[in-house]
């Protein structure tokens, strides 16, 4: 596996700390899927889970999608994946999932929640809601962090099933 993170300082002020950690975070996820064919990236944990790194991938895309643009941003946008059958096709429906296009997606969307968060103090709440719950743009990123490291524990068994391989 290729490693190109870069890993967070070890001193700096709150917001360095936090973007510096979600972007550790997210080039995690693209460490413990490069390298894989689309029929590794495809690979089921174990039944009756449907887990595969490929439905993470396009998990965290809407969760940045749903987190930046619909709750911090307040953007009525549609989610990436759900349908009216299946509220987490994201995970669930990647048997003929483009690998290519989820990827391509996922950047987007990071790109597009750094350009959200770049805009917005951290003391700022959203401008939309989470069931019903105001959310400060520092619980966000605080969230965001922690969403991706409980995925990525997923990731690294999901890793270590497909070749072995293992690592932070």
């Amino acid at each position: 596996m290729s490693d190109n993170r870069v890993s967070p300082p070890f001193v700096a002020d709150e917001r360095t700390m936090l973007d510096n950690w979600l972007d550790w975070h997210r080039e995690t996820l693209a460490v413990k899927c490069a390298g894989l064919t689309e029929d590794q990236l495809r690979e089921r944990s174990a039944p009756p889970s449907t887990l595969s790194l490929l439905g993470l991938v396009r998990h965290m895309a809407n969760v940045e999608r749903a987190w930046f643009r619909r709750v911090l941003n307040g953007e009525d946008v549609p989610w990436l994946y759900k349908t009216g059958d299946d509220p987490d096709a994201d995970l669930n429906a990647v048997d003929t999932a483009s690998a290519e296009e989820a990827f391509a997606t996922w950047r987007a969307e990071i790109a597009y929640a750094r350009e959200i968060s770049a805009a917005f103090p951290l003391d700022a709440v959203g401008k939309g809601k989470r069931h019903g719950q105001d959310c400060s743009h520092r619980w966000i990123l605080i969230h965001m962090i922690e969403e991706y490291a409980r995925h990525n524990g997923h990731a690294d068994l999901l890793r270590e099933r497909i070749d072995g391989a293992t690592g932070e």
